[in-house]
């Protein structure tokens, strides 16, 4: 039996997780069998995130502290519950999910929150559409080399053109 001093560490370790986080979901995980909960936490790992079993009635507790949160997330604390925290990306923590969702049909992702902002289902599987940062970093780089480069070519084609590419010119006595 779980004592009310432990219940309190519970929310406040839970309290002190929100507030870490960048981003937060709430996930039914009923009738997912033990690997498939393990694979999903081993491939959140991998995306700075955490997926957390907590009590609704603890879970709340630690909402108090954090109005934002609490906005976005009472309603839904309703059966088997999971918190995933994202701590890096939370595109990247979204596209997790969904992809897993896909896979795990079980999986059901029932809200979300970032930046303070609620987030439903189909706003949390457009988040998982996007790219991440590093690719969106590649995207602007190539954006950025593409019309330089495109001036490059031209400038060696027209100097072809006009005879004076690499060929030397003849010397006068």
């Amino acid at each position: 039996m779980i004592t009310r001093a432990d219940k309190e560490q519970q929310v406040k370790a839970l309290g002190e997780q929100i507030a870490k986080a960048r981003g937060a979901f709430i996930v039914d995980f009923k009738g997912m069998k033990v690997e498939q909960v393990t694979n999903l936490r081993k491939k959140l790992n991998q995306s700075e995130s955490e997926m957390k079993v907590v009590r609704n009635t603890l879970a709340k507790r630690a909402f108090k502290d954090h109005p934002n949160v609490e906005k976005a997330f009472s309603s839904t604390m309703r059966g088997t519950n999971a918190i995933v925290f994202s701590y890096g990306e939370v595109n990247a923590t979204a596209k997790v999910l969904v992809d897993f969702a896909k896979d795990v049909e079980v999986l059901q992702i029932k809200t979300g929150m970032m930046d303070g902002e609620a987030l439903d289902e189909a706003k949390v599987k457009f988040l998982g559409t996007l790219p991440g940062k590093n690719e969106m970093r590649a995207m602007f780089l190539g954006m950025l080399q593409g019309p330089g480069s495109a001036l490059a070519r031209c400038l060696n084609e027209y100097a072809k053109k006009q005879g004076g590419g690499t060929e030397a010119a003849p010397a006068q006595a």
